[in-house]
This record gives C-alpha cells, sequence and structure tokens, in this order.
C-alpha cells in the first residue's frame, strides 16, 4: 500500500532512549539517513532526540503527527517495558493499539509457538498501522500514516528505511543530488554582508545560503550555497560577483 499523495516533502527523524541522553550510547541514525536521503536526491529537514519518559514521548509525537512531514523513528519498539513508542504513537493520534495481522503471521512464521506470550506485543501496533519488513531478522516495523518506526539497531533500521523510502516516496526521489559550493571570505565582519547575503537568498529562493565564521581565530567567514546543481551554480556565481564588487577579499573555493 502506498502512502497517500497529499505531502511535504520534509523529512525528520526521531531519535529515541535515555540511552542516548545519557551519553551510554552514541547517535549512529542520523549520519546515515542524511546519506540514505542524498544517494536518493532528497534531503534530511530536522532531528529531535527524545528519553524513554512516556510523558515526554507522547507529547513529541502528538506534535510531529499532527503535521504533514515524513518521519523516521528509531527505536523503543521491542517487547521490554522501557519499549514505549508503540503505545505512545497511539496515544499521540487517540486511537487504540491491536495486533497487527500480518505482522502477527510474520512473528508466527518466524518463531512459532515462541512468538507467545512475550514476543507478540511487538506487533501490536495503532489501529491502521502497516508493516515494514525487516530484511535481518524478519521483526517488523511499522508505518502509521507518514511515521515510520524502525528499530534503534543500525543494521535492521537502515535497510528499512531504505526499503519505506524506494516503496512509498519513489516519486519523491531525484536522480540529481543536490550540491554545496563553498567560498571563503576574508578580512571582512558578518554585519557587512548582511544585505548583500539577504540580497541574494531573495534572488534564488531556490537554494538555501548559509554563513558561518571560523572558530579557529582566523578572521574568515565560509559562505555555503545549497541546492540543485544548476540552482547553485546560479546563486554562488551571483554571490560570488557581489563580493567582488563589494571588494571583499575571498579565499578558497570548494564543492562537495
Amino acid at each position: 500500500m502506498s502512502a497517500p499523495a497529499t505531502r511535504r516533502e520534509r523529512i525528520g527523524i526521531l531519535l529515541i532512549g535515555d540511552e542516548l541522553l545519557s551519553g551510554k550510547r552514541v547517535d549512529k541514525h542520523m549520519p546515515s539517513v542524511i546519506d540514505i536521503l542524498d544517494a536518493r536526491g532528497m534531503e534530511l529537514s530536522w532531528a529531535r532526540m527524545v528519553g524513554d519518559d512516556a510523558g515526554l514521548l507522547e507529547d513529541t509525537l502528538r506534535q510531529t503527527m499532527s503535521g504533514d512531514d515524513i518521519v523516521f523513528s528509531f527505536g523503543g519498539i521491542g517487547a521490554t517495558p522501557d519499549d514505549r513508542t508503540r503505545q505512545c504513537a497511539a496515544a499521540a493520534v487517540g486511537v487504540s493499539l491491536e495486533f497487527n495481522a500480518e505482522g502477527r503471521a510474520l512473528l508466527e512464521a518466524r518463531f512459532g509457538d515462541d512468538a507467545y506470550p512475550k514476543r507478540i506485543h511487538m506487533v501490536e501496533w495503532p489501529v491502521g498501522s502497516r508493516v515494514i519488513p525487516n530484511p535481518v531478522n524478519q521483526v517488523p516495523g511499522f508505518s502509521f500514516g507518514h511515521h515510520h518506526f524502525v528499530p534503534g539497531f543500525p543494521k535492521m533500521a537502515w535497510p528499512m528505511v531504505e526499503w519505506v523510502l524506494d516503496t512509498h516516496y519513489a516519486d519523491l526521489q531525484r536522480a540529481e543530488r543536490n550540491v554545496e559550493l563553498l567560498l571563503e571570505v576574508r578580512d571582512t565582519p558578518e554585519s557587512a554582508l548582511i544585505d548583500l547575503m539577504q540580497h541574494v537568498m531573495d534572488a534564488h529562493p531556490d537554494v538555501r545560503i548559509a554563513c558561518l565564521p571560523n572558530a579557529s581565530g582566523r578572521r574568515a567567514i565560509e559562505f555555503g550555497v545549497r541546492g540543485s546543481a544548476v540552482a547553485a551554480d546560479n546563486a554562488f556565481r551571483a554571490l560570488e560577483s557581489a563580493l567582488v564588487e563589494m571588494g571583499v577579499p575571498l579565499g578558497r573555493r570548494a564543492r562537495r
């Protein structure tokens, strides 16, 4: 079943677990999701990290599930008492939990009688959920609307994210990847560049332009222009021309 056609193209991730906030584990999902999206001409718009506190998790999901963003949620969908994502997702959208029929069949095929009485709760999802296949151990994740819930284990989660993107959002993918063009500005305060930057941004709304001051003590600012190759090239040339016209000293240029 494909996701509904009405949607925006913003993509976010939820990283769930007390172990991330305590420092016991370091998140590995965001860099990989960025790479997975980039390979499909897509980009990550936002990320949130939240612990296992049920009230906070429910509030967070209520906020994210009330919008149209595509969201991947990592962690908290197991059967142990600290795994609360399934329950909080159901509460956030005001539906009950049910043992998903397709998910039940997958668990029974994988574990037989040992699916009961505990493992079966891993497919107790909000009513209306859809299966996300797990190619590693066949214990599925689930989708509800444009929210997609996968395990916290990277080797399982990442191919599941790819499956969701290629199955439900193939029409949002672009063969052409975005590029980022970098330009260093030297010996010039940020305040002197604000109007110029705003002018270029207004003239090229299809790209993102950012400036990053040097943190090493050297007086330099790095401009980044990101977008499709043609749009980024056009905006970059406009930015560079404006800086040259101002007499601003320029440094290195890079493309990535």
